[in-house]
């Protein structure tokens, strides 16, 4: 009506979200993606591996996307509070704490990570997890744990405020992100600003924000063997922990900047105005 140029922003599909389309409310939704990326001027996607994913999925042409990532204010993920007995609310002093943060649904790999639960206790007995979200298979997910024996080591928080989550993540000794389709992954850049070490999946987004063996460890998706060894080196060698720390907040602080991020999406803007004023479109 306005004839002026449309901007859209992906996030994720819900082809991937859905590991494929089953319904016919799936392939509704997946129609309007679709009608939205081919109305746009031009796509922004959170990564490389949604650019690929919004052009084999949704048919957009390759030179009418635009790789832009998410972003954090580290500086919002250092501050001071009582750091022991904040803890002991989670954990006992002598357990190593693995953190994870996430909705409780298979995309996210919850049930990976607590089926690698006993793998990780047979090398690191005094492990406890914290898992922070809410979702479907939270129930599924505590009866799972009872079943393998290792619900007094799992501890379901539920959701939690801001600033709760933020002293988490500077309390734990590893943040897990197993996920199965991840098209970014904004909680491991959190983790990572909070200057705590990193286990995620090798796939989606979270292979673009980790560099194995540099900013954190890697591990072959929805595999909990692979997951439990990630876990454990982390958990073993303190020296490594710490040097995974922090380059991941260097890189965070270089790349993942809001500032920065900022200032590349205006550039976008500007330039599809530029091309909107040449053009005949008007």
């Amino acid at each position: 009506v306005f004839r002026r140029p449309l901007v859209a922003t992906i996030h994720s599909t819900e082809h991937g979200r859905r590991n494929g389309l089953h319904s016919d409310y799936e392939r509704m939704i997946h129609e309007v993606e679709w009608w939205l990326t081919f109305e746009a001027w031009r796509v922004i996607c959170c990564s490389r591996y949604m650019s690929d994913h919004v052009h084999q999925v949704l048919g957009a042409p390759k030179d009418k996307l635009d790789v832009i990532p998410n972003g954090v204010r580290a500086d919002e993920f250092r501050f001071e509070f009582e750091r022991n007995g904040f803890r002991r609310r989670f954990a006992h002093p002598q357990e190593k704490m693995v953190l994870y943060v996430g909705r409780l649904v298979f995309e996210k790999g919850i049930h990976v990570l607590i089926n690698a639960i006993p793998r990780v206790l047979a090398s690191i007995p005094n492990a406890k997890f914290v898992i922070v979200g809410e979702g479907g298979m939270r129930r599924p997910m505590e009866d799972l744990a009872r079943a393998l024996g290792v619900y007094d080591k799992a501890f379901f928080t539920g959701f939690v405020d801001g600033r709760t989550l933020k002293a988490l993540y500077q309390c734990a000794d590893v943040c897990v992100f197993p996920s199965l389709y991840e098209p970014f992954g904004i909680v491991a850049l959190e983790a990572m600003a909070s200057g705590t070490p990193v286990v995620v999946s090798d796939t989606g987004g979270l292979s673009e924000i980790v560099e194995h063996d540099v900013t954190g460890v890697k591990v072959f998706p929805d595999n909990p063997d692979s997951l439990a060894w990630g876990l454990t080196r982390v958990l073993r060698d303190h020296e490594y922990a710490i040097r995974l720390a922090e380059n991941a907040r260097r890189k965070v602080s270089a790349v993942y900047d809001w500032d920065a991020i900022a200032e590349r999406t205006v550039e976008v803007y500007e330039r599809i105005m530029g091309e909107y004023e040449r053009s005949g479109w008007r």
